[in-house]
């Protein structure tokens, strides 16, 4: 029967914390998250030092990359059921301890094998990071409201990307040598051990009949590694042709281990990709959003170091410098659009111009080469931060709109899941088209010079040890092969735009949990929850005084 709103102009939430205790416990959370964060991008200027120093190949260079983003995708999910079982203020302590581990045996790694273990760990330990400080945050904030945190978030990923790249240049420049890009971030993190314990005060609200998917999460990072493995190195001198035994077996074992992914996920009783949250469309379309910003993220700006320092001659901390367009982008829109959807209730139309600016920036980085001009290349990456800006939170956002908070954990952590596999995907597949296009033009080049192209001239990072002509052939393929990635990470970018535009426009609720009361003058579409008591706030009616919540047993 129709049900008589209150007469206040919101509905009062008795679980809503003030904006200052907020604003307390975020200061933790944001701490370790800047680490994490400053862990990734304090590499991207240092890489091709330390690669070159280790005697790795461009192949190398990718998976010091790719290996820490697939620890961090397989264990987000992992990290997001164990937030449903233990105190999450626990696990965000862990996760820093993990990580500094992690970051301790990277800095102290006397060799490659032993540089992506330490990675892997690493990655480990971001991949607890990203996922909590998300879902807790979902945990204590209303969607309405979350749109001003949401841009907190944002600015500290803003700072990070600009901050670590010049941080790492500057280290690797100085006395300290790379290794400290590394032990850099260890008291950064055990600094914001003790803000999370002091700051943050949050209650554990365990979920009943809650297991952990151990077996799905490594069938299913299994069988994605076996599958970015082959196009690592496919198609490369001393390995396999892409059409050969090798890769039919490589492809066949992938393809059979994600077979059988997706049957023990749908037989089991709490699976690492829940269908019932996945198959929902907003989360659908929002996870097929985040692999392609996945995508264009790491797998786009992973190589704008690379391109800076071994096309342009530059040393890391100027290609740390050339960056700070692309992180102004981020900061701007980032903080901006979180503080107008917070005030206009209206998210969608952020996310759109986003995926637009993205296409747009990626696209016109596709036409970059060894001579283009930096200002136009500072434009170029300041569209693309634009995008990413708008995007990366408020697909986040879009998605914990339309659950239960008791699933906020599940449904953030797949989120930010799928868009961490998607920059593995890309920084693998990408860098192994930068390593055949590389390999091409300096062959081309070499021809020109009258070099055999055999003795794998242009494979080292270490151009310092070649001869200059040697070393400018490299240096101009480089410049003109990257061009050609970021031209296909925007038609990637275009499968984002698309999504985006289908994903229902469902206005922001202003309670924590969609089971609550709703508020004079809101405006609510059909949202479940997944929650013990499964209730569906009804769509707006025609005559809004039938607005009623109806019960489904």
């Amino acid at each position: 029967m129709p049900s008589t709103p209150p007469s206040s102009g919101r509905a009062a939430d008795p679980d809503a914390m003030s904006h200052r205790q907020i604003l307390e416990a975020l200061t933790g959370l944001l701490a370790a998250l800047f680490t994490a964060l400053l862990s990734t991008t304090i590499v991207t200027t240092a890489l091709p030092t330390i690669v070159g120093d280790l005697d790795g190949s461009q192949t190398v260079y990718a998976w010091v990359i790719t290996t820490a983003l697939l620890a961090n995708a397989a264990s987000t999910p992992i990290w997001g059921k164990l937030a449903d079982l233990f105190n999450k203020k626990v696990l965000v302590q862990v996760a820093i301890v993990v990580f500094v581990v992690g970051s301790m045996l990277a800095g102290f790694a006397p060799n490659i094998p032993i540089l992506l273990t330490a990675r892997v760990v690493q990655g480990v330990g971001m991949g607890g990071l990203t996922a909590l400080v998300i879902a807790i945050i979902g945990s204590i904030v209303s969607p309405r409201e979350r749109g001003r945190y949401s841009g907190y978030i944002g600015a500290v990923t803003a700072v990070s990307m600009s901050g670590g790249p010049i941080l790492g240049g500057v280290v690797v420049d100085s006395p300290l040598g790379w290794r400290w890009c590394f032990f850099i971030c260890v008291p950064v993190a055990v600094v914001a051990f003790g803000l999370v314990q002091k700051t943050l005060h949050i209650e554990t609200v365990r979920k009943d009949d809650v297991s952990i998917d151990w077996l799905g999460a490594l069938l299913l990072t299994a069988g994605v590694s076996v599958l970015l493995v082959w196009v690592s190195f496919a198609g490369k001198a001393d390995y396999y042709e892409w059409l050969s035994r090798d890769s039919a077996i490589l492809v066949g074992t992938g393809v059979l281990l994600l077979v059988v992914t997706v049957i023990v996920e749908a037989r089991h009783s709490s699976p690492i990709i829940p269908l019932k949250i996945v198959t929902e469309r907003t989360t659908g379309l929002a996870i097929i959003a985040s692999v392609a910003v996945g995508v264009g993220l790491f797998g786009g700006t992973t190589f704008l170091g690379q391109y800076f320092q071994t096309a342009r001659e530059f040393s890391p901390t100027g290609a740390g410098l050339l960056t700070i367009p692309l992180v102004f982008g981020m900061l701007v829109s980032s903080v901006g659009s979180g503080q107008l959807i917070t005030k206009l209730g209206q998210w969608k139309p952020f996310i759109v111009a986003g995926a637009g600016l993205m296409v747009v920036g990626f696209l016109l980085l596709g036409i970059v080469d060894h001579a283009t001009s930096l200002w136009s290349i500072g434009v170029f990456i300041a569209v693309v931060g634009l995008g990413i800006g708008m995007l990366m939170q408020n697909l986040v956002l879009a998605v914990q709109n339309t659950v239960s908070v008791h699933d906020i954990g599940a449904a953030s952590s797949n989120v930010a899941f799928f868009r961490t596999f998607g920059g593995a995907i890309g920084v693998s597949v990408l860098g192994s088209l930068l390593a055949g296009q590389v390999a091409q033009k300096s062959a081309a080049g070499f021809a020109q010079l009258g070099i055999d192209a055999s003795a794998g001239a242009g494979s080292s990072l270490d151009l310092g040890a070649l001869p200059p002509p040697v070393a400018a052939v490299v240096r101009t393929a480089y410049g003109d092969a990257t061009g050609r990635i970021f031209l296909i990470a925007g038609f990637i970018a275009v499968v984002t735009l698309v999504a985006t535009v289908l994903i229902p426009n469902r206005p922001l609720r202003r309670t924590i949990d969609v089971a609550q009361t709703p508020g004079v003058g809101d405006e609510f579409a059909e949202i479940p929850s997944f929650g013990p008591d499964r209730v569906y706030i009804a769509p707006e009616p025609a005559d809004r005084s039938d607005l009623r919540s109806t019960e489904v047993p």
